[in-house]
């Protein structure tokens, strides 16, 4: 069984908690009106900055965010399915369409084939953006910022954590636990 994903909370350039999405949710709660700076959650698989809709209980809140239970019926909700516009060339909706199960189905076929060709660098892709976008927010403005990110997106983890050590202690911390996986030796 994988660990729940986890989101990380910045004041400032201070780390207060990386937690699963309960906790975090129940210390914004419990933190929204005693904070004088903003509070900055990160999604620590993506890197993405998350806002959450804190009206209402802690139970409302909490509600609020659980999982939606599975629906019975057409489709595959319990897969997460989720339509979106794909653009293509004529000639690839032909090919798709004649694919066994239809475009839908030789499409996530193709995406998890990709995938399992080369789980470690779709580790490292995931880490390196994850990184990147964590940075672009908390530390762009930090000195040795583009040079950390094209150490980062060159795998150098040496010249990475040079650029990053006169930065803060919790941002450096997180940069480098975000970006380890960019820098596991390829084989």
């Amino acid at each position: 069984m994988t660990d729940p994903p986890t989101l990380t909370i910045f004041q400032g350039h201070e780390r207060l908690l990386t937690a699963p999405l309960q906790d975090v949710l129940t210390f914004l709660k419990s933190s929204e009106q005693a904070t004088s700076q903003p509070l900055l959650t990160f999604n620590d698989q993506t890197g993405r900055q998350t806002d959450f809709d804190l009206r209402g209980s802690l139970e409302d809140v909490l509600e609020g965010y659980a999982p939606a239970p599975a629906k019975a019926g057409p489709g595959r909700p319990r897969l997460g399915v989720v339509a979106r516009e794909v653009t293509l060339l004529p000639r690839h909706w032909e090919w798709l369409e004649g694919q066994r199960g239809g475009a839908s189905a030789a499409l996530r076929r193709l995406i998890d084939e990709a995938r399992k060709a080369d789980p470690d660098g779709e580790r490292r892709r995931q880490a390196q953006t994850a990184t990147d976008r964590f940075l672009g927010v908390i530390g762009g403005d930090l000195p040795g910022y583009e040079d950390a990110t094209r150490a980062l997106y060159a795998g150098d983890g040496a010249a990475f954590a040079v650029q990053l050590q006169n930065w803060p202690e919790d941002i450096r911390t997180h940069a480098l636990y975000l970006a380890s996986p960019a820098f596991v030796e390829k084989a």
